[in-house]
């Protein structure tokens, strides 16, 4: 699914963004000074241990938290504006072209409310399809993806969970958006279910020219689904990179950990780079310097003051150690 992009102006560039939760000596820096861009119609990945932060970034995106600090520059009528700093009621018209599908599709539909109404109630609030055009309009994105109109009287508890999915995917899609922050939408699905939902958010993505953050903890969908891969640990980047490029020579040693240990379908060959050992770190009391320091292999005392400064090392790939090469 990945491809080679021409260079364009990034729909979103998120510039230094942070989120603590808590004040004082108990606070929490769940994301600390974290940049990337996404560029229009590609498909970037955000990948992470969990507790990394991805979901915490996802949701900063769409504004359903707030960031404590930093900006988040999306391009909109042929000027940028900074999502981070607009009220509610200013942000309010840009809600339709920024969406999300949630983690738990279950979760994210009300039990109470027939499809039709889900459906509806994205359409009424944005002020889509009005008057007889709805019910059109409704039938046309489940058939979009892959439900059928009857489908519309049912509630959410009648529907399995891949089902459910795209009733959050249809919603998503129902206000017409230009990008989607899709968090972990596979995680609560059967496997053979996630290669269905993986394939129609590529031929939906293509189809109708969406941007997409692809926010997942299963390397091999991201290797597949994505153009570009953001890497997280404890809250930083330490690695961004075009996806080929990224898993044949990653360059930072937690991405080379990450990928070392995703599971190999063949009994006969052995992980050539160790494991971690050890969770991370406390969010509470990171640690000085590079936060990976604690398990990394190549770790030294200049590490405890070295930066998390990302380093150009060609072709879009940057890395934040500075002895990795």
């Amino acid at each position: 699914m990945t491809q080679t992009r021409t260079p364009s102006e990034p729909l979103l560039r998120v510039r230094n963004l942070s989120k603590q939760f808590g004040v004082g000596a108990g606070a929490v820096r769940a994301v600390q000074d974290v940049s990337f861009d996404i560029l229009p119609g590609e498909t970037l990945g955000l990948v992470g241990e969990s507790g990394s932060g991805k979901s915490t970034i996802g949701r900063m995106l769409t504004r359903l938290i707030e960031p404590t600090g930093g900006g988040l520059l999306y391009r909109h009528d042929a000027r940028e504006v900074d999502l981070a700093h607009l009220s509610q009621r200013a942000l309010r018209p840009l809600r339709a072209d920024i969406q999300i599908i949630f983690q738990d599709p279950y979760a994210s539909l009300n039990p109470r409310m027939r499809i039709r109404d889900v459906l509806g109630e994205a359409l009424s609030t944005h002020g889509l399809a009005p008057g007889a055009a709805r019910q059109a309009r409704i039938e046309e994105l489940l058939e979009q993806v892959g439900l059928r109109p009857e489908h519309a009287e049912r509630f959410p508890h009648e529907f399995s969970g891949g089902q459910r999915q795209r009733i959050g995917i249809a919603r998503a899609l129902a206000v017409e958006p230009r990008f989607i922050v899709a968090d972990e939408p596979l995680s609560a699905l059967d496997v053979s279910i996630q290669a269905q939902v993986v394939n129609l958010l590529g031929e939906l993505k293509a189809r109708l020219n969406l941007t997409l953050l692809f926010i997942s903890h299963d390397l091999d969908v991201v290797e597949y689904l994505c153009d570009r891969v953001v890497v997280l640990y404890l809250g930083r980047v330490v690695e961004v990179a075009p996806t080929a490029a990224l898993y044949a020579r990653p360059r930072h040693p937690y991405t080379q950990a990450l990928l070392a240990a995703a599971p190999i379908p063949d009994p006969a060959r052995r992980h050539e780079i160790p494991l971690l050992s050890g969770d991370l770190p406390s969010p509470r009391n990171p640690p000085s310097g590079c936060v990976f320091r604690t398990r990394c292999p190549l770790a030294e005392s200049r590490c405890a003051q070295a930066d998390m400064r990302l380093r150009d090392v060609g072709d879009g790939h940057l890395q934040a150690c500075w002895k990795a090469q």
